[in-house]
């Protein structure tokens, strides 16, 4: 089911009966009236809002493309599919490759996928820190690095998933939670994620991600 956007859910719970509308030069209006004028004022709100966040029962949203999925023309765009050509040549192995995807806030780290496979298959993952320190994982005094550093660095990472889904509360999904080993730094600038002139924001969560729960 759809949702509304928090400014027209306000509107339409936090508006008591007592502030209806009153037309100027008019104050002994009916009751009858200020509420039938209430009403076209919120058919008006309505009408300008857009629903966010949620997918219809088929889990397709309003535009046609899957909630948290890339769309067709990005998953089919020329240099995606030429990078993924190239992508298959890389030599198979017990690794990952990992592209960090920082979001302030957040307890995700980034994507992962196996050695040969296009991004589009990547997971969102949250790291499992026992054994070893994510790459951004700095002294927070007397460093000149700031965690969040390498946002779209891209690392060869050994390790494994415990198997276990965490949630993060900030970002409202369910992550799978990997346990690093090792990881070696592959490029500090290797282009685009997904697709070229995708968007970042570090304010803004990926565009590409798990469901949300209830979704």
């Amino acid at each position: 089911m759809d949702r509304l956007p928090s400014a027209c859910q306000a509107f339409l719970l936090e508006r008591p009966m007592n502030s209806l509308p009153t037309p100027a030069g008019n104050p002994k209006i009916r009751p009858v009236q200020a509420l039938a004028l209430l009403s076209l004022a919120t058919a008006a709100l309505l009408s300008s809002c857009t629903t966010i966040g949620t997918t219809d029962g088929a889990g397709m949203s309003g535009s046609g493309a899957v909630a948290g999925q890339l769309t067709p023309s990005q998953l089919n765009h020329p240099q995606v599919k030429a990078r993924n050509a190239v992508l298959a040549t890389e030599a198979p192995g017990n690794y990952f490759i990992g592209r960090r995807w920082w979001t302030d806030g957040t307890r995700f780290w980034g994507y992962l996928r196996e050695p040969g496979q296009p991004w589009s298959t990547a997971k969102l993952v949250i790291m499992n820190e026992s054994a070893m320190k994510q790459p951004d994982r700095i002294p927070e005094e007397g460093s000149l690095q700031v965690h969040g550093f390498d946002h779209n660095y891209e690392y060869r990472i050994w390790g494994s998933f415990t198997g276990q889904k965490i949630y993060d509360p900030n970002s409202n999904f369910v992550i799978p939670e990997f346990r690093l080993s090792k990881y070696e730094l592959i490029s500090e600038n290797p282009g685009f994620l997904f697709y070229p002139g995708e968007k970042y924001n570090p304010r803004h969560l990926p565009e590409v991600h798990p469901p949300f729960p209830g979704s």
